[in-house]
């Protein structure tokens, strides 16, 4: 029955899916008699046009989709090929469409053909795809669609069913136990001798009493220690953001280097918290992930990424629409994650440009984090630690050469660390 059960489940959950091809990604547009490949226009487009235009959204340029619908072919021709001569012509729709986008001027493709440009029309004719919808695993949920609500109902009815059999099967077999032990006289229920609870047998032994105590106090001793120690200890603090943001998309699938946005951790104290200039510098591009990051986001964190892209618009004062900036500005109030006592010096610069520390050695695999955290414990241990076991970089330097030969000399000819350098003084990190 268990496994008639998790077969049919299964079988709900694949067979839910709409639309969507083999590897959960949404199904390819049906493509378009426009007299072109759609296929072929698609990598030409992303090759040539990507950066300007969108398909189905306003961008640097106008939307592109169904574009041969709003200009004769010939016409678009001439204005891929060469959009600048063709305003120097003073043709009607060039010159329009010229002045609509601030007069800036169009990247010309005399290497495109006729035919490479009606295989881009053919792909910029396609259907905008319907998003697919979050993969429900119908057993946790209990109603995806309606046909799998209809089927977990029968399941769960057969399981009741088998249950309620098997509660009356225990009572008949029980029942019928008991016949057969009073017909061959089997005695079943037996008195019980008066016995010493166990917990005044446990009172009254001294030494049990004397060595439960002393365990309880080293154990409390123990857990009270611990609590102290970890008293402003934020190893694992990931607050919620007021606009999600994740390390793992921009730092791991784009290869973000992290001192393009924390660009102060080069030469200043604090790595700093990028503005969002810094953001639009690709989102102003960007409205929308793909439909495979999309789906990504809802189906195994429950975020939609387009949603949060929106909020930073709304936070700079983009419009989409227009392309440009209209001034309606909010703030956003982001919550630190690693804090420093004020007792405390760090500098960045000087562990990041100096000592050529990798970000992901105090704050781990940023790039692996959906929800950003504190990864290390950063407590006085811990930093002292790191002093120890980290050698100081001999190379590179000449003026200090002559120092550190001498004072690797002076340790026994053994690799220097940067305790050797006064790592370890009061005064490095508190004065």
């Amino acid at each position: 029955m268990l496994a008639f059960v998790f077969v049919t489940l299964g079988s709900i959950s694949v067979y839910g899916q709409d639309a969507t091809t083999s590897d959960g990604e949404p199904a390819a547009p049906v493509e378009a008699t426009s007299g072109g490949d759609a296929a072929l226009g698609e990598a030409l487009f992303k090759a040539n046009c990507a950066s300007c235009h969108k398909l189905y959204k306003k961008a640097v340029g106008p939307a592109l989709f169904q574009v041969s619908q709003r200009h004769d072919r010939e016409w678009l021709y001439s204005w891929v090929k060469n959009s600048t001569a063709l305003i120097a012509t003073g043709d009607a729709e060039a010159v329009a469409i010229y002045n609509e986008y601030n007069q800036s001027n169009m990247n010309a493709f005399p290497q495109l053909s006729n035919t490479d440009i009606d295989n881009i029309i053919a792909y910029t004719d396609t259907e905008k795809p319907k998003p697919a919808g979050p993969v429900v695993d119908a057993a946790s949920t209990g109603s995806a669609t309606g046909g799998s609500s209809i089927s977990n109902n029968i399941i769960l009815g057969a399981l009741a069913v088998v249950l309620l059999l098997l509660v009356v099967l225990l009572i008949v077999v029980n029942k019928t136990l008991k016949r057969f032990a009073q017909a061959n006289g089997i005695q079943t229920e037996f008195e019980e001798e008066e016995r010493t609870p166990i917990w005044k047998a446990f009172v009254q032994n001294q030494f049990l009493v004397l060595v439960t105590s002393v365990f309880l106090l080293l154990a409390s001793a123990y857990f009270a220690y611990g609590a102290l120690m970890s008293v402003g200890v934020d190893q694992g603090y990931a607050p919620v953001q007021p606009i999600h943001y994740s390390h793992r998309i921009h730092a791991g699938s784009n290869e973000i280097d992290c001192k393009y946005c924390h660009s102060s951790a080069r030469e200043s104290k604090h790595s700093g918290i990028p503005s969002l200039n810094v953001c639009m510098n690709c989102h102003k591009s960007i409205g929308e992930v793909a439909d495979a990051t999309y789906q990504e986001g809802i189906d195994e964190y429950g975020i939609d990424y387009n949603k949060e892209i929106q909020k930073l618009y709304a936070a700079t004062g983009w419009d989409s629409d227009e392309q440009k900036f209209v001034g309606e500005e909010s703030p956003v109030r982001w919550v630190r994650i690693h804090n420093l006592p004020d007792l405390a010096y760090f500098n960045h610069a000087q562990h990041v440009t100096a000592g050529k520390i990798a970000c992901q050695t105090c704050h781990g695999p940023v790039e692996e984090m959906e929800v950003m955290y504190q990864y290390s414990p950063l407590t006085m241990g811990w930093c002292i630690n790191c002093h120890r076991e980290t050698n100081v970089d001999l190379q590179g330097n000449g003026y200090y050469e002559q120092i550190h030969k001498e004072l690797s000399e002076a340790r026994g000819g053994r690799q220097l660390t940067i305790a050797d350098l006064g790592g370890l003084e009061c005064g490095k990190c508190h004065y």
